[in-house]
């Protein structure tokens, strides 16, 4: 009996196996801020290849634990994505090279761990910010908007830096930025692992009173250029570009080069208003977004939805990131990398049949 019992599961395991997400020209991925046995069951099954995680603690252990619980599931941790604490950096304070020793160890022990993508930002306060957390979408949905001058309606998430009031110029945040890659980026490029850097959002040059400075896709460039690595790169959040007006896909054709990472979401309105949305309910053509990341030699990094509605049944306790809207966006992205993917082989095809003689 036990021998029929082992003979069955390795036939399972057998058949499972043969039923791996199929190859995309990017790789589909989640953010889990604590991966549940629940949530990367669902990640395995509705086609996710990539899971992204906050920080977990800069050492090898802690890396390397949480990397073999995703590897259970049959998934890869490939991102580690905020809440690693850099406020100190940002702002040149006490406290700095501590912070860069931190990253430093960070990055050494994610390239011991094969996780590839590192995403910070050089947000002054830490991270995004909305007005609202329950504006109507499709169908009763429920979505956050920004409305410049209005307060912040996130509450701060256990981990997240706490904003100290501390207001640095934006030539001075530039200085920081370049002190700081300066720092990183040899060790980024010896361990195998790529900086991704976020832009500010909302995309403005001042916010309650703190410049910024990666507001715009001119200024993600410019980051990457400050310290010239395979490194050193990007994560383009669609989104964040949407809300500050800028043109999406001439920034993807821009800095394609330098995309490590890419954040696939949609916007209605622009600074000084802007409301999230479903990526098929916006104002961008993501399918022509999508085309262009091919277009453009964008290969080989993980794409996630993000700030997703709220949809009926979910508690809205975590604004843009309850998992329903999360499964379904993960579908709509596949389905368009597939759609992309078909039509390029057949353009590539019949391009074959026109070149040949007698046709």
């Amino acid at each position: 009996m036990a021998s029929q019992k082992a003979a069955k599961k390795a036939k399972t395991l057998a058949f499972e196996s043969e039923r791996l997400p199929r190859p995309r020209f990017m790789r589909p991925a989640l953010l889990l801020m604590v991966p549940s046995e629940h949530h990367l069951r669902l990640a395995a099954q509705i086609g996710v290849t990539d899971i992204v995680c906050a920080y977990p603690g800069s050492s090898y252990e802690e890396v390397a634990a949480l990397q073999a619980k995703i590897a259970a599931f049959g998934l890869r941790m490939t991102v580690i994505e905020r809440l690693v604490p850099h406020d100190k950096i940002v702002h040149g304070k006490a406290g700095r090279e501590e912070q860069i020793e931190n990253f430093k160890t960070l990055i050494r022990s994610m390239g011991r761990a094969g996780v590839k993508t590192l995403c910070y930002n050089w947000m002054p306060a830490d991270d995004w910010s909305r007005c609202s957390v329950t504006e109507p979408e499709r169908g009763g949905a429920l979505v956050t908007n920004w409305i410049e001058g209005q307060v912040s309606a996130l509450a701060d998430e256990e981990g997240r830096a706490h904003d100290d009031g501390t207001a640095t110029s934006a030539e001075q945040l530039w200085l920081n930025l370049e002190y700081f890659l300066k720092a990183v980026v040899p060790v980024a490029e010896e361990a195998g692992v790529e900086l991704a850097l976020h832009p500010d959002d909302p995309p403005v040059p001042v916010l309650r009173g703190k410049p910024q400075i990666m507001y715009n896709v001119a200024a993600m460039e410019r980051a990457a250029q400050l310290v010239p690595s395979p490194a050193n790169g990007l994560c383009f959040c669609q989104g964040t570009f949407a809300s500050g007006g800028e043109d999406v896909l001439a920034g993807i054709r821009r800095v394609a080069p330098y995309i490590k990472y890419v954040h696939f979401r949609d916007v209605v309105g622009a600074v000084p208003h802007f409301q999230e949305c479903f990526q098929d309910n916006g104002k961008t053509d993501m399918a022509a977004c999508m085309a262009a990341y091919k277009e453009a030699g964008v290969r080989d990094v993980a794409i996630r939805p993000d700030h997703v509605p709220t949809l009926d049944g979910e508690e809205n306790d975590h604004p843009g990131y309850e998992m329903l809207g999360r499964l379904w966006a993960v579908g709509y992205i596949n389905g368009m990398m597939d759609t992309i993917e078909h039509g390029a082989k057949r353009a590539k095809k019949e391009e074959a049949e026109l070149s040949q003689p007698g046709i």
